[in-house]
């Protein structure tokens, strides 16, 4: 298929997501009568699925996991009550038997599946998913924020599950896909070096360069496995990735950078091109002046020509950011405020605010360290001395964001949590949230409490709505941030993945990292 083809479905994807954004127990479950493990075809799994994946990690327990490869290979191991097809967000009932029942506006109940076991063959019971609630909220959690909203969970009996609300809530089903089903005995050690789930997969080993995957004998669900073995290559470097892909080594890859598209494409492979939520962020410590100045921070983003960025960075495979939503979420808003390119309206701004230098630091991913020249280039062109730090993701918010006395000026990182979905509380939460990134990274609810409580109070009420109501109200949230912006995305990218289609079938390509192959059969 074209990538021009793959577009045209994106369009027909966004429309579903719109549709079922105000459903409170999502969409119906697409995979058909429930199985044994055996593949929908009526035969059992064939074949080994080779995956090329570009991202790495050592913690795969999905109570504590933000990693795009745990988050991905975890799709295929661990479950929630309800999960989401990736490719639409649509909620699908998972180890939950049906949907949510509502009982009233702030109470519902969800059912386990009938005889549902983990892949050790241990019964799954309410017992295992409290255990998983309470870890996955626990205060240091980073998925806590996602349940502001609930007040209680409790176990009606060995199978139901009673969920108690503070307040209405319309997106529960979508929120309850971030609680993945663990072993109550099981150790937190034991989940992030190899964790035991109840999907159609589980892992058979996990080392710092691969991943193997086999069918769980004791899958009883909707989306039995489909091949015998699953096996991802862990291949951060762009070029190890193309390799294995033009050696036929892989048959997915994952993240194809816009310059090597025309060689995946030469080698027989198909372009799967889907808008979505990735993106490079400027983020500012607002805690030492003038960055604590919402006018100061907004003359950044107008001195940078972010389209010229995503045309020269990005092989024009992005979308300039017109609000912190992209386009292709059902509640995007282009916001009020905009900022076009204007070096000398920023250059105005940053000389009235007395500045003249800056460093600014950015994490080590490759393609981040491409936009580096073009953004030093735009700055200094605006008056600014540029002082550029390139360091490992982590080193950027250990040494210089997650401190106490913090001293950096401004950082350009990557950033997607649209892995835990795109419901927009999520998406803003994430970066808006009462937690560490306007706390100890941004600084920005203590630098600026009076605008940090105003977004707090509309998101609050926005997550309480639906339909146009909900729409509006977040497109207020949408406003307020553009105006403050203490991070504020450049840009959001088209995720590029490289599938070879003479050996895979049913593959379908997501708008966020990771890679998701339920369902996929090889030839």
């Amino acid at each position: 298929m074209s990538s021009s083809k793959r577009w045209a479905k994106v369009a027909a994807v966004a429309a579903a997501a719109a549709l079922a954004l105000s459903a409170c127990g999502g969409g119906a479950d697409k995979g058909g009568t429930e199985s044994t493990g055996a593949a929908d075809n009526g035969g059992a799994p064939t074949g080994t699925l080779n995956l090329g994946v570009a991202y790495e990690t050592t913690n795969y327990n999905p109570s504590t996991t933000s990693s795009a490869l745990a988050m991905g290979s975890n799709w295929h191991v661990m479950e929630g009550l309800y999960e989401f097809d990736m490719a639409t967000y649509e909620v699908y009932p998972a180890l939950a038997d049906g949907e949510l029942k509502q009982v009233s506006d702030t109470e519902y109940e969800a059912t386990l599946r009938a005889d549902a076991k983990f892949s050790d063959g241990t019964p799954v019971t309410t017992k295992d998913y409290l255990e998983s609630w309470t870890r996955t909220t626990d205060e240091t959690s980073i998925y806590k924020q996602f349940f502001e909203m609930v007040d209680s969970v409790e176990a009606k009996d060995d199978s139901t599950l009673v969920f108690k609300l503070k307040y209405p809530f319309a997106n529960l089903a979508q929120r309850l896909v971030n609680v993945k089903v663990i072993p109550a005995s099981s150790t937190q050690e034991e989940m992030t070096a190899f964790p035991v789930g109840t999907g159609p997969y589980k892992y058979e080993s996990i080392t710092d360069t691969a991943i193997d995957a086999v069918p769980n004998e004791f899958y009883n669900g909707s989306k039995p496995a489909t091949v015998e073995k699953m096996h991802w290559d862990i291949l951060k470097d762009d070029s190890a990735r193309l390799s294995a892909a033009l050696g036929g080594t892989i048959d997915i890859m994952e993240t194809v950078p816009s310059a090597l598209k025309s060689q995946v494409e030469g080698a027989g492979w198909t372009i799967q091109e889907t808008p979505g939520y990735n993106n490079a962020f400027l983020m500012f410590n607002t805690s030492k002046a003038p960055f604590d100045k919402p006018e100061v921070r907004r003359a950044f983003h107008q001195a940078i020509d972010r389209q010229k960025l995503v045309e020269q960075g990005l092989a024009g495979d992005a979308v300039v950011a017109s609000s912190f939503l992209p386009e292709s979420n059902p509640v995007y808003k282009k916001a009020a405020t905009q900022f076009d390119f204007d070096t000398e309206a920023a250059k105005a701004a940053f000389a009235d605010a007395g500045l003249t230098e800056i460093t600014l630091v950015t994490t080590d991913h490759a393609w981040i360290v491409n936009l580096v020249p073009q953004v030093k280039q735009d700055l200094e062109a605006a008056g600014l001395k540029v002082n550029v730090q390139s360091v490992a993701s982590a080193d950027l918010y250990a040494n210089y964001a997650d401190v106490d006395d913090p001293t950096f000026d401004l950082a350009m990182a990557p950033g997607d949590p649209s892995v835990f979905g795109q419901d927009p509380g999520i998406i803003i939460d994430w970066w808006y949230g009462d937690n560490i990134w306007t706390q100890k990274r941004t600084y920005w609810q203590n630098s600026d409490p009076e605008s940090f409580k105003k977004l707090r109070d509309v998101i609050a009420e926005a997550s309480q709505l639906d339909g146009d109501a909900a729409k509006a109200k977040w497109g207020e949230a949408q406003d307020l941030i553009a105006e403050n912006a203490p991070v504020f995305p450049l840009f959001h990218r088209t995720m590029i993945t490289g599938v070879n289609e003479n050996k895979v079938s049913g593959f379908q390509g997501i708008g966020t990292t990771g890679l998701e192959a339920l369902g996929v059969t090889v030839k």
